[in-house]
């Protein structure tokens, strides 16, 4: 037991400030869920929708300011629900992820003291008996850890063959502070559950469980020694990737010693220059790649910023690529089931075709669009979009009027925005790595048109599902002759059904349309009631009687809360 463990003050302290962490998260989450409650579902549902929408942009730029300066003050966790928010474009207006984007996840490193005792408790010795040196300035500082630089000892280096390494610690008592966050957040997750202008877009709780998965595993370090080792095997004897090596019997969930892999910062132009290598060249190679993970693995790394990927030089025969791409930091790990694999073929084939209608099809085979949505409208803007801008580079797209863009959010932004989008399992990282594929292939080169890369990746993956025709053939035969058995029995279950009088058919939407003109009779009634008297108050504050006017707007509420919940039953 050590002297912290065994000083209850010191317990009972940190108690304390998890609860008070606890507390200011809730707070914040209640405080602006009340308001968006107020302007979003109170005031559109008694006329005064043009307030919300007046003061709207304003409301999600101050949440926005407040989260960043929460999370920059919290530290922990918080810092990656910022960056994960910023990524959500499918739920959170840009009002929010702008802000979000710029939050780092860079905070003061801890104290060498404090890494040494977790890093020596966690390998049961000295670690001066296990490194010849540690550099205690750390390489990299982040909300759940940092990496120092190290030489293993005589022994482990003659074991491994390796000398130079990256000794990377948990931050203490992040398992703690993460544990506090996660219920924290499955709190507002729950209390988003019955907002319904959220829970109709959104599951939020599955959400919360989504990031708090992949958060867990970031904490794991023996977990992301596996995700290398994995990611190691699927690019075994591929010329363009290479990986670090595990110090394996140096590591463990909260320790992890890897291969120092330094290199050239893949996103520094001048570095590349002048170790002779055209960044134009590596632009597309990294595409390659991305997309082999994404579309043909399925094992893919999600996090794939310019700080997680160096460029190689190496020794290289005439002809041969002079360079590698070298990836780290595998905490963050997607994996696409092969269903979901297949569509995002199928979608990435119709962008590559510029065919929006078979674009839309896909998205609804791979589940992104309910299938009760109504997509017409949709595909004559995906057609328009391609017509326009299909193909362009994002060089090109800068040079586009800012009008122009403003148009066609103005014609078709309101239309995405009321259809029935959900994100599959994982999708939200498969969005994440293809948008820092393309920011990084653009900062290595400004004319690098992403359409170049998709184009003949498509082509290639038209081929291969062409030579799975026959399979595929094949698989729907076998399910038209499982149907074709199966079907006498089902027809003769529903003949005797019909005879027995015991086959029901209900119709419940006729029911609920009687019950909702009943209901919405009742609160228009309350709702001409509550702006009367609001606007009558207002009228007479703004006038000579102050008093009375207060009153009037106070009575109000009385109507308001009627026509708010009167309807809530039979839904």
């Amino acid at each position: 037991m050590t002297s912290t463990d065994a000083d209850p003050s010191s317990t009972t302290a940190r108690d304390r400030a998890g609860r008070a962490r606890y507390r200011r998260i809730l707070r914040f989450a209640s405080w602006h869920l009340a308001v968006t409650w107020w302007f979003e579902l109170a005031l559109p549902r008694v006329g005064f929708r043009w307030l919300a929408e007046r003061t709207r942009a304003k409301r999600m730029q101050r949440f926005a300011r407040g989260f960043h300066a929460l999370a920059l003050d919290l530290g922990g966790l918080m810092i990656k629900v910022g960056q994960y928010l910023s990524s959500r474009l499918d739920v959170l207006p840009p009002e929010i992820t702008k802000e979000l984007e710029g939050l780092q996840d860079e905070v003061p490193p801890v104290p060498f003291a404090q890494i040494r005792a977790l890093a020596e408790a966690e390998l049961g010795m000295p670690l001066d008996r296990v490194f010849s040196r540690i550099d205690e300035t750390p390489i990299a500082a982040a909300s759940l850890g940092q990496a120092h630089r190290a030489v293993l000892g005589p022994v482990d280096a003659a074991d491994t063959g390796l000398s130079a390494v990256v000794l990377k610690v948990q931050r203490p008592g992040i398992d703690v502070i993460v544990d506090i966050d996660l219920a924290a957040l499955r709190k507002v997750g729950g209390w988003l559950s019955h907002v319904r202008l959220v829970s109709n877009r959104v599951d939020a709780p599955a959400l919360v469980e989504e990031f708090a998965g992949t958060s867990l595993e970031e904490i794991d370090y023996l977990r992301e020694a596996a995700n290398s080792a994995h990611f190691a095997a699927e690019f075994a004897g591929d010329g363009r990737v290479s990986v670090p090596e595990v110090v394996w019997e140096r590591s463990t969930r909260r320790v992890l010693t890897l291969e120092d892999v330094t290199a050239i910062k893949i996103t520094d132009v001048a570095g590349l220059a002048a170790a002779g290598i055209d960044p134009s060249e590596v632009a597309p190679v990294f595409a390659e790649v991305m997309f082999d993970q994404l579309f043909t693995s399925g094992f893919f790394h999600a996090d794939p910023h310019p700080g997680n990927i160096f460029v190689t030089p190496v020794a290289a025969a005439d002809g041969e690529r002079p360079w590698t791409l070298t990836f780290i930091d595998f905490g963050m790990m997607g994996e696409v089931p092969a269903s979901t694999r297949r569509g995002l073929r199928t979608m990435l084939i119709a962008a590559a075709s510029r065919d929006g209608a078979g674009l839309v099809d896909a998205m609804r085979d791979l589940g992104v669009l309910l299938a009760s949505a109504d997509t017409v409208a949709l595909e004559r803007a995906m057609t328009a979009t391609f017509a326009r801008f299909g193909g362009m580079g994002f060089a090109e797209l800068r040079e586009v009027d800012p009008r122009e863009f403003r148009e066609f959010a103005a014609q078709f932004g309101e239309l995405i925005r009321s259809l029935p989008f959900q994100l599959p399992e994982n999708f939200l990282l498969v969005l994440r790595a293809m948008t820092l594929t393309s920011g990084v292939a653009s900062a290595l080169d400004p004319t690098f048109n992403l359409w170049d890369s998709v184009e003949p990746y498509a082509a290639q993956l038209i081929r291969d599902e062409r030579g799975n025709l026959a399979q595929d053939v094949g698989r729907r035969a076998l399910d038209a002759a499982s149907v074709a058995v199966r079907l006498p029995g089902r027809l003769d279950a529903l003949v005797t059904r019909l005879d027995e009088g015991t086959l029901e058919v209900n119709s419940p939407r006729l029911e609920k349309q009687v019950a909702r003109l009943d209901r919405v009779a009742r609160r228009l009634l309350s709702a001409v009631l509550f702006g009367g008297l609001l606007i009558a108050g207002a009228v007479l504050r703004g006038g000579d009687d102050d008093v009375l006017g207060t009153v009037l707007i106070a009575v109000s509420a009385v109507p308001l809360f009627h026509a708010l919940f009167s309807g809530g039953r039979g839904r």
